[in-house]
């Protein structure tokens, strides 16, 4: 981007409202996956069924990016196709992969608070795998948030330890890859674009989901299952996936990337908000103060993040498009 280049307007309250949207829409997912698993449905085969309906959408994108823009076929040499499809897989079929396997021991709102720790492992792989500087400035905030995840922890430890530990690793290995999927495909972007690149990856990731399920339970397992299962994985895959993504590039593109993820808060507390009231989920003052800790810390992580952005940086780069 060129640092010359405007400033998105961030006095825009239609695209403040579409970046809402957006990660409320997001948070959501957790939810279908918990209600999902009450009718005994597979993991394997519900993240098949969120492919399956995601699958199409972006073949589509992908078929009118190339035949609109002669440029990007030039683009698409063998080894930039295979690394783009290797970093798909890695962010949108193994992380979602843990992250499902997770909810089968975890709470929708733990689920999420954990989840939300990523951009902690972003900045620490920036500064141990590619070159970026430290800002101490971000630890104190990180610490924050971690102490909610342990308030949180140590009341389920207290009350429910079945699973607790496998599922908080689940979970978190599932941040953890999603935050080296964010440094890979941002070079993968810089070379064919965010739209092109999150076709293939996704496209690549829905293969590779849809055909683990067809050799885990094979093609007659689709025909069994109930229509609720049915309906929970059009939603999760709908307003769970493809829906939130174009509402999150829409706001983007109004008031820039950094405006869009300050809306990510709403994200954790939807989903409380709906598991509580959808899944009965319990929600005690020990959930309460882990939650604030968490937010917290992620709010002013994103702040002392930011300015250390900005001091490193030319301001044309702090507005790079980022990945779904």
């Amino acid at each position: 981007m060129n640092p010359s280049a405007p400033i998105a307007p961030v006095n825009d309250p239609l695209g403040y409202s579409l970046a809402v949207a957006g990660a409320v829409l997001f948070s959501t997912k957790g939810i279908f996956i918990k209600l999902a698993y009450a009718h005994g449905v597979s993991t394997e085969m519900l993240l098949s069924l969120r492919m399956l309906v995601a699958l199409p959408v972006y073949l589509l994108i992908m078929h009118t990016l190339l035949r609109r823009e002669d440029n990007l076929r030039r683009l698409l040499t063998l080894p930039v196709v295979l690394a783009s499809m290797a970093v798909g897989i890695l962010g949108y079929y193994f992380s979602s992969y843990l992250d499902f396997l997770g909810l089968n021991f975890l709470t929708a709102q733990y689920e999420r608070l954990v989840l939300f720790t990523y951009p902690f492992f972003v900045l620490l792989f920036g500064v141990w795998f590619f070159g970026d500087r430290m800002a101490w400035r971000v630890v104190p905030p990180m610490l924050v948030s971690y102490a909610g995840l342990l308030v949180i922890f140590g009341w389920n430890l207290a009350i429910s330890p079945d699973g607790l530990l496998t599922g908080t690793l689940l979970v978190l290995g599932s941040a953890i890859s999603f935050a080296l999927y964010q440094h890979l495909a941002k070079r993968q972007m810089l070379l064919i674009g965010a739209g092109l690149f999150t076709c293939i990856g996704m496209s690549t990731a829905a293969v590779v989901a849809i055909a683990q399920n067809l050799i885990v339970a094979g093609p007659a397992s689709y025909g069994n299952l109930a229509p609720e299962i049915w309906g929970y994985g059009l939603a999760l895959g709908l307003l769970g996936t493809v829906l939130p993504s174009f509402l999150m590039n829409a706001g983007m593109a109004r008031i820039g990337a950094r405006a869009t993820a300050s809306t990510g808060a709403f994200g954790p507390i939807v989903t409380i908000i709906i598991a509580v009231w959808v899944l009965g989920e319990p929600f005690t003052l020990f959930h309460a103060i882990g939650t604030a800790l968490v937010l917290t810390g992620s709010v002013l992580f994103t702040r002392a993040e930011r300015q250390a952005r900005a001091e490193f940086l030319p301001p044309g780069l702090l507005d790079s498009p980022k990945p779904l």
